[in-house]
């Protein structure tokens, strides 16, 4: 290098990168883990009820476990659809979500806790009839996918009554009944507890998969109608509570609304009955 020559060093290139913005959290896509969140959580108490009821000989003390499990299981069913609604995030995928789990806690963990309670007495009885729950259970739930989305795929907005006995109502009657079983019986009362299980099994297992209306409690409103309807069930409970014993409300109030559905279905072939013969006897008679 002579002298009175600048050297220039080679500086590596530096490549400038571009700085990405930093990507915003989407608080409603966010929210829609929520009520499915509640969902699982009502899969999660009924799948610990089948543990429980798959342990062995049924005991007093795993049966009320399994119940109370059921019954947690039952709260958040409730609290999953409240839930989507208030955030606005009803989906399809929420109700068929719903469904699935409605199998688990309210279909097979119900049905194996009534079979080892007392259809485990009847060896093929027992076990068609809890199966018969569990179908009925999958027919009904699919019947109601069915109807609630509509032509273009969408959910519909729920009505004010549902087709055939939902399947929450029909496994609260059977845990009602488990729980409501005395616990120091005897042989004969074994044999009586076995059949009325037997009975009410099918029973519900019929009216989940029947046309009967059953209210869905998801338009009440503040009226004298709620009021009355309220009223009546708070003080036919505490009546029940008093003269006979706590165990039996939930029967009691199953028993209620089963019959209110039967009631109305009634009532509508009877408005069906009156208006065909009001047309009839409105048309003009046949010239001869």
């Amino acid at each position: 290098m002579r002298r009175g020559q600048v050297s220039f060093v080679d500086v590596p290139s530096i490549r400038l990168r571009r700085i990405r913005p930093a990507r915003r959290v989407n608080l409603k896509k966010t929210l829609f883990l929520l009520p499915n969140m509640v969902t699982l959580a009502s899969v999660f108490c009924g799948f610990s009820a089948i543990l429980i009821l798959a342990q062995g000989t049924l005991s007093p003390d795993s049966a009320g476990r399994a119940s109370v499990l059921l019954l947690f299981a039952m709260l958040f069913d409730l609290l999953d659809g409240r839930v989507a609604r208030l955030t606005r995030t009803q989906s399809s995928f929420g109700l068929q979500l719903d469904s699935l789990a409605d199998v688990i806690s309210f279909g097979v963990a119900p049905a194996l806790l009534i079979y080892k309670a007392a259809l485990e007495r009847y060896p093929i009885g027992g076990l068609l009839a809890s199966f018969l729950f569990v179908a009925c259970g999958v027919i009904r739930l699919a019947r109601f996918n069915v109807l609630a989305i509509n032509a273009t795929g969408d959910k519909g907005k729920p009505g004010r009554t549902t087709v055939g006995l939902p399947i929450p109502p029909a496994a609260a009657g059977l845990i009602a009944l488990v729980v409501a079983r005395p616990r120091n019986s005897s042989e004969i009362a074994d044999e009586l507890f076995a059949q009325i299980a037997l009975g009410l099994t099918i029973a519900l297992s019929l009216f989940m998969v029947s046309t009967f209306p059953f209210r869905s409690f998801k338009d009440l409103k503040l009226n004298s109608s709620t009021i009355l309807l309220v009223s009546f069930a708070v003080g036919s409970s505490a009546f029940v509570w008093r003269h006979y014993s706590v165990h039996l409300v939930l029967v009691w109030l199953l028993s209620v609304y089963v019959g209110i559905g039967i009631l109305e279905a009634f009532r509508a072939i009877f408005r069906r009955g009156r208006a065909l013969l009001a047309t009839q006897s409105v048309q003009p008679p046949a010239e001869p």
